[in-house]
């Protein structure tokens, strides 16, 4: 690592940080998979469990009782396997999502840098990953969007399957809804992903050269740990748009024949925030917040430690 410690925003060639990025995303995805499915369950899950009128409305669909609960109902179920539903849209999404990100990333410092020239003039460094942070979590969103909402349909299936196989997903949602049918949900997304990307940039810049200095922690090291720091922080303050955008993504034709057969209709963002609201109450914004938190820190820790040493030893290999 150089001596002013920025590996992530100035070093390694482009090509270099996509590989690094992808790869990340990659390996990321596969650790952090049942905990991402058992996620959107809970996040889909529209009846209250406390509510005595909640099995009048069932129409078949499961209850799902905390992150364990789930765990267990899916596996007994629907096998092992069910845990990784969705698994190779989610990958794709991931490598392409990681890439965009930290070149986007990588590029947007640069520019901001070069705009504002001499050192004395650059932007406060939380604010230079604020925006930096922002401007590569919209374009990887905006890049990988359809992939996104694969990932959503394909763990939401239960048993029934909706659709058969990926290629039968992309040729039914095109058929069915068109070009707009893949992008269900992309506001609340673009919302919650600029704030999120923009903090967890801030948070991790903020901690990771301090915990770089700390011998005795969790991971072994500081890129890891702050990684799920920043994480953490970010993740709870946009959790509510995120459960919004899952339940926009199952909109359509075959909103009623996913596990949860009694999906409400939703439109427009809000409309949908107030919706889950007047029914659910605030902690219907949060369903499946913990497990959330739980995938935050391992898929954090591991991108960002995977990302760092791939691109140093990318970095390292082009200098013998």
């Amino acid at each position: 690592m150089s001596k002013s410690g920025q590996r992530l925003k100035d070093e390694g060639s482009r090509l270099q940080v996509v590989i690094a990025g992808g790869t990340a995303g990659l390996i990321s995805r596969f650790v952090v998979a049942p905990l991402d499915v058992v996620k959107i369950r809970l996040q889909l899950q529209s009846h209250s469990l406390s509510d005595p009128r909640t099995h009048l409305d069932l129409r078949g669909s499961p209850i799902y009782k905390g992150t364990i609960g789930t765990f267990r109902h899916i596996v007994a179920n629907e096998g092992v396997t069910a845990l990784w539903k969705g698994n190779v849209p989610a990958e794709l999404m991931y490598v392409a999502y990681a890439s965009v990100q930290f070149t986007t990333y990588r590029s947007t410092t640069q520019l901001l840098r070069a705009l504002s020239g001499d050192y004395s003039r650059r932007l406060p460094q939380s604010v230079e990953s604020f925006v930096a942070g922002a401007a590569a979590g919209a374009a990887a969103t905006a890049a990988t969007y359809p992939l996104d909402l694969l990932r959503t349909r394909f763990a939401a299936q239960g048993n029934d399957r909706v659709y058969a196989s990926l290629r039968r997903a992309v040729s039914d949602i095109a058929r069915d809804e068109g070009v707009p049918g893949f992008f269900r949900g992309l506001t609340p997304a673009l919302a919650q992903i600029v704030p999120f990307m923009g903090l967890f940039f801030a948070v991790y810049e903020g901690a990771r050269l301090p915990l770089g200095r700390v011998e005795a922690l969790p991971w072994g090291t500081g890129d890891a740990t702050a990684g799920v720091i920043a994480s953490v922080v970010a993740k709870t303050g946009v959790f509510p748009l995120d459960l919004v955008r899952k339940r926009i993504q199952v909109q359509g034709p075959t909103r009623n024949r996913y596990v949860h057969k009694n999906i409400p209709e939703y439109a427009g963002t809000v409309s949908t925030i107030r919706r889950i609201l007047k029914q659910e109450g605030a902690r219907g914004l949060y369903r499946g917040l913990t497990v959330s938190l739980l995938k935050a820190a391992p898929a954090s820790a591991v991108t960002m430690w995977t990302y760092e040493r791939t691109l140093n030893f990318l970095v390292g290999k082009a200098e013998r």
